[in-house]
């Protein structure tokens, strides 16, 4: 087995100064990929730690939201590496909201929330088109969530804007077919990062969530290590517009 199934492919992340994100980026530089991480805030821990463990990597500040700010991303990335293999689309928000009945959801926090989790990822596709349609084998891999199809309640704007992921992952997949590009996502179940580890209302319900599981333990970061790759690498050539669902067998989808 190549032990570097990712070398030579450049990898940029959104999201990836700390949690899963990190997780995906070290996971991708580990595989060889030369990794570029971003953030909101500064990704400089999540580059420093892919380089101690000898991995190629740099990092760029960036708004998901904010298409400026998008292009300035991938201008440095194309100054950089030339081009994009394996774009990463993380960045969401979850772990600081809290649960609580959709009429008690402020107008301004529902916005935000489809700002960040479902314009972000088009921001992100739209600004490094150029550098994926430079690519011999580019692919999109957009995060989505598990409880878009257990219907999880008392999110319902995370849970709605991780819906919209979905369908933008499937629609745009069409359209990013005629350039070559692969375009899925992976929906992941409750995933005992350090954010949610330490969140009150999420600590309370796992062990009801690891009941419905076929396989019944905490999911961690690194469960979601071998979807990434897949999608990730050359080995997903003619799966395009899918959301594959990691969470232990809670959803069979």
């Amino acid at each position: 087995m190549n032990s570097k199934p990712l070398g030579g492919r450049v990898a940029v992340v959104t999201g990836a100064a700390q949690g899963i994100g990190r997780t995906y980026a070290m996971a991708l530089a580990e595989a060889g990929a030369s990794v570029v991480a971003s953030d909101i805030t500064d990704p400089a821990e999540t580059v420093t730690a892919i380089q101690n463990a000898g991995g190629t990597a740099s990092g760029k500040a960036a708004d998901i939201t904010d298409a400026a700010s998008m292009a300035a991303l991938m201008t440095f990335v194309g100054d950089q590496h030339g081009r994009i293999d394996s774009l990463i689309n993380n960045a969401a928000l979850f772990g600081t909201l809290n649960m609580r009945p959709f009429d008690q959801i402020d107008p301004a926090e529902w916005m935000k929330v489809m700002d960040v989790n479902v314009r972000g990822p088009w921001e992100s596709i739209r600004a490094a088109l150029p550098l994926l349609r430079k690519s011999d084998a580019p692919r999109v891999v957009n995060i989505a969530s598990a409880t878009v199809f257990k219907g999880t309640p008392m999110m319902l704007h995370y849970v709605t804007s991780k819906g919209a992921v979905v369908a933008l992952t499937r629609s745009i997949a069409r359209e990013l077919a005629n350039d070559g590009i692969i375009c899925n996502a992976i929906a992941p179940g409750l995933v005992m990062s350090d954010n949610i580890k330490n969140h009150p209302d999420w600590a309370e319900v796992k062990e009801s969530i690891n009941a419905t599981r076929a396989i019944k333990r905490d999911m961690e970061p690194d469960d979601l290590i071998g979807a990434l790759l897949f999608f990730a690498g050359d080995g997903c050539g003619f799966a395009t517009g899918q959301t594959l669902v990691v969470d232990g067998g809670s959803v069979m989808h």
